[in-house]
């Protein structure tokens, strides 16, 4: 059935309120010194950045939820399953986002965001973001067997995100989370960047009918490839072809201007890159 543009917006805008609703109630029984209001009134820039990327996370899930799991046929059997889906995402998003920002960027990354360490905040907005994306592309369906499956297919998606970024952080001779545990916005910026990206490529690789278990993990695999054209974004077209430096396999340019310079342009550029090159393979893709 062909749903009408007005009862999706009408769906997702209720689904929005609803899941941001919860989200500043969980906010106020957990840790009601850091709401979004409490965060921003006191200026501390790293815990508004991490507010950013779960409050956008949370946007961004509630539209798939409700693309993925509204029919049209019943409102009420609609309401039932966006609303499953939906709290099932919020879930996840607060438990994986918090696991993957102390498992990639250390423990101390938290008393580091309380400090108003920037690049800390940025750091972890963007790990959230993250997670957020692959939720929105993974977590959809109308019964209890999509359920299992799109549970399965996340957790696959969130360790295969951690994978890639661990490896693809070993092209750099600087240590990222000390980096960024040591206020350096450049280097938090390069990670953001890369974070991101890896993302959205394995949020396109996990999106799509599931057609087996076979044949869709197959598919998963081979989408997945595209990830390798972040590595001559970067040492190709970011650092010999934009920057003029010497090609070399790992290291470089980059790795001075961000790491010991903590130039916040290449930082930029970087990220940039890495963020046009994963639309684009997407899109391709």
């Amino acid at each position: 059935m062909e749903l009408r543009p007005l009862y999706l917006l009408t769906f997702s805008g209720i689904t929005v309120l609803v899941l941001l609703l919860l989200f500043r109630a969980g906010q106020r029984l957990l840790s009601p010194q850091h709401t979004v209001r409490q965060d921003l009134e006191h200026d501390n820039t790293a815990r508004a950045l991490l507010q950013v990327g779960q409050v956008l996370s949370i946007f961004l899930i509630a539209g798939s939820v409700v693309l993925g799991c509204a029919q049209g046929e019943s409102v009420a059997q609609d309401a039932l399953w966006v609303a499953a889906y939906g709290l099932l995402a919020l879930g996840l998003l607060a438990a994986f986002g918090h696991l993957g920002v102390k498992v990639l960027l250390r423990a101390r990354l938290l008393a580091e965001i309380e400090r108003g360490n920037t690049a800390a905040g940025l750091a972890a907005g963007a790990h959230y973001l993250a997670t957020g994306i692959i939720l929105a592309r993974s977590i959809s369906g109308t019964d209890l067997g999509m359920l299992g499956i799109s549970l399965v297919f996340f957790v696959l998606s969130q360790l295969t995100l951690h994978a890639f970024v661990v490896l693809f952080r070993t092209l750099t001779r600087y240590d990222d989370a000390e980096e960024v545990l040591g206020e350096n916005l450049a280097a938090a910026l390069s990670y953001a960047g890369v974070t991101i990206a890896v993302s959205l490529i394995v949020g396109h690789a996990v999106e799509g009918t599931f057609v087996g278990w076979g044949a869709s993990l197959r598919g998963y695999a081979q989408a997945l490839v595209f990830i390798l054209t972040l590595y001559p974004v970067r040492q190709l077209l970011v650092q010999t072809l934009l920057l003029g430096a010497p090609f070399k396999l790992r290291g470089g340019r980059l790795d001075q201007g961000i790491g010991a310079e903590r130039n916040l342009g290449m930082g930029a550029l970087e990220a940039v890159s890495y963020l046009a090159a994963a639309f684009l393979v997407t899109r391709l893709g």
